[in-house]
């Protein structure tokens, strides 16, 4: 009977539940507060209300909120996973061995670096254009719209498998990119890497259809009038990051697909001893990984390019120069993914040419730089916390550039390779560049999202806390990595001198901590007092361009009369002018109807990673049957579409060159 069993369930028995106590009581925790979830919405008796407004939507506007949910979900994993890491570098010395095991240690390396590229910024990154794009470049809706909860429900339920490997099996203990050798069976027998290839698998196809539908809305469907050319910065700042999603992806998609290969069906792709080669698995996920970086930071660059425009009360210095800028990054950073392992041996040629690529790429980012620093000069300056997180980027961002600029030398990068110096170079540049993005984006949109602001002083003290608390935090691992500190090291001698840096890293994490603390109790405190903050009008947040000429919140059409544009920052200019912002009447509206295929596509898609994790072949079956279903019923359902005729538009105020129309 045991035999039978164990042929049914594959690979997973009970072994494979959590044995340390640190991952049983984050397990049990985390059921924990799962439940209570679904206690109060039973409570509420909120389920069908779930089901019709928020799991089978296709509204942009919601799925970019449930994005940023996860992502926050996420990045709380994420952090909590970097605590355990800073805490065990600052007592793991000498005789004195810390709160993890080794393996246990590489396992928290790999999840954190895995959770908070993939799941934390791409969430937080798509789920902002998804509230904001179809609103600035004035569309009411993206291009696909079922496309688009697909890739929502794939990003989600990829972020759920990469969770059941806390308390299911392990997770890959192979570092966050899991090179081989150590990710192939032999070194890495256990279900960890399994895990990373099937979770980030079903994110990233989602990403990439995300990036595709983007592409089509930005050149499909901008309101009439806006030619290229009279987008705003966000919107060129997307199209790019998307165009480097649409070329990228595909890279991750055969390379992981590859890695299972081998895992899986005994293959030897990036066996040395089979006829594999590792330095190719390397290549591949470097060609993506390199373009990654961009792909989450150039959204960031179109944020603060709104920020600082709005509240310096000044048209955007250098519009032409800041376009151009993007595409050259977009180009030049499919030339630089070299510079990730200049020590494999490509010898001094190769090494030079992605040197200078990697140098020059610093060229239209500094453009970028100089260019928000022109647009601040002579302005009416407000310090909004959008502002003080776009001062705290351009301060650690410079810092992060010159670091990267220097490892740029292939000489200077044989000695810092693989140290902390890399590490906090790294950090410098997504932390600053793309979390604090984010986060100012976030605070300076909530109010067209939700129809009431965060609270502003809460704000500047996590922002001020993010600041000081990543000083503290990383400057140290920059002389760690000079003094020969060496990147996923959970144990070090104590005659070395390095546990007052690593304490000094704590303290900095700790702070980090408190201004995430902060960042909660804002939205907590800003959801109570939300009547006091409703009343907008006179609002000094009001942005420069056309996502602010309909409702707070818009309503499920965003435009009821699309506008028309005549120039760049059409709306502003429309407060000031007797310029028409709108079509003369009503057409009909068409708007996609709620679909439950996104979320049963999502589910099917983990049911199949999971099975190939644990070779459970009955229910590969049974989960692709489901997807080719889905995908079958779908397709010949029907109408997908419903028709908002101009009886069932409710009476709203839509904002017309500067007065109101009803």
């Amino acid at each position: 009977m045991m035999n039978n069993l164990a042929n049914i369930l594959g690979k997973l028995n009970v072994h494979a539940l959590p044995s340390s106590p640190i991952t049983a009581g984050a397990v049990i925790g985390g059921s924990i507060a799962v439940l209570a979830v679904i206690a109060l919405i039973t409570y509420k008796k909120r389920w069908t209300w779930l089901y019709k407004e928020w799991i089978t939507t296709t509204n942009h506007k919601k799925i970019g909120v449930m994005y940023i949910i996860v992502a926050v979900l996420m990045l709380l994993r994420g952090a909590s996973d970097a605590g355990m890491m800073r805490l065990q570098q600052a007592t793991s010395v000498g005789s004195a061995h810390g709160l993890l095991s080794p393996n246990m240690f590489q396992q928290v390396v790999s999840a954190h670096g895995t959770i908070m590229i993939f799941f934390a910024g791409m969430g937080l990154m798509f789920g902002l254009i998804n509230l904001v794009l179809p609103l600035m470049i004035g569309a009411r809706d993206v291009a696909f719209p079922f496309m688009n909860s697909t890739s929502f429900w794939l990003f989600a339920f990829g972020a759920v498998l990469i969770n059941l490997s806390l308390g299911i099996g392990e997770f890959s203990a192979a570092g966050w990119l899991a090179y081989p050798p150590l990710s192939e069976l032999k070194y890495s027998p256990g279900v960890g890497v399994d895990y990373w290839i099937w979770s980030l698998q079903i994110a990233g196809i989602g990403s990439l259809l995300s990036g595709i539908n983007f592409i089509v809305t930005i050149l499909k469907m901008r309101a009439p009038g806006m030619t290229l050319m009279k987008m705003p910065m966000f919107a060129w700042s997307v199209l790019g990051a998307m165009t480097l999603v649409a070329f990228a992806f595909p890279i991750l998609t055969v390379t992981l697909t590859l890695l299972a290969l081998d895992r899986t069906l005994g293959m030897h792709f990036f066996s040395a001893g089979y006829g594999g080669n590792a330095m190719m698995y390397i290549n591949l996920i470097w060609a993506w990984g390199h373009p990654e970086v961009y792909i989450l930071i150039l959204p960031a660059f179109g944020i603060f390019s709104e920020i600082v425009s709005t509240f310096s009360s000044k048209r955007l210095f250098g519009y032409k120069s800041m376009v151009w800028a993007i595409w050259a990054i977009v180009f030049l950073s499919y030339g630089v993914w070299l510079h990730h392992f200049f020590t494999m041996g490509a010898g001094a040629n190769v090494n030079a040419v992605f040197g200078i690529a990697t140098m020059l790429i610093a060229v239209p980012t500094g453009v970028k730089i100089f260019n928000w620093l022109f647009t601040m000069y002579r302005g009416r300056i407000r310090f909004t916390s959008p502002m003080i997180w776009f001062m705290g980027f351009v301060f650690l961002f410079t810092m992060g550039g010159v670091a990267g600029v220097l490892m740029a030398v292939p000489p200077i990068d044989f000695q810092l390779h693989n140290s902390l110096f890399l590490v906090a170079h790294f950090h410098t540049m997504i932390v600053s560049g793309v979390l604090f993005g984010y986060f100012a984006g976030i605070t300076y949109w909530f109010p067209k999202t939700f129809g009431f602001r965060l609270n502003e002083k809460l704000g500047k003290y996590a922002a001020y806390c993010w600041i000081v608390g990543f000083i503290l935090a990383f400057l140290p691992l920059y002389i760690l990595g000079i003094m020969g500190a060496t990147r996923r090291m959970d144990h070090y001698s104590a005659s070395l001198g390095w546990q007052p840096l690593f304490i000094v890293a704590g303290i900095g994490a700790s702070i980090i901590f408190i201004g995430l603390g902060l960042q909660i109790l804002q939205v907590i405190v800003s959801i109570w007092k939300r009547n006091e903050t409703k009343d907008l009008s006179g609002d000094p947040w009001s942005a420069r361009t056309l996502e602010w000429s309909t409702t707070s919140p818009p309503p499920e059409y965003n435009f009821a009369l699309l506008p028309v544009v005549n120039q760049r920052d059409a709306y502003w200019a429309s407060k000031h002018s007797k310029t028409k912002t709108e079509n003369d009447s009503y057409s009909p509206i068409y708007s996609p109807k709620n679909t439950s295929s996104g979320f049963f596509i999502g589910l099917f898609s983990l049911t199949i990673g999971f099975s190939i994790i644990w070779h459970i072949w009955w229910l590969l079956i049974i989960g692709f049957l489901g997807l080719v279903l889905t995908i079958i019923l779908r397709t010949t359902s029907g109408e997908h579409e419903k028709v908002i005729t101009v009886s069932q538009i409710e009476k709203i105020e839509i904002p017309l060159n500067g007065g109101t129309k009803a």
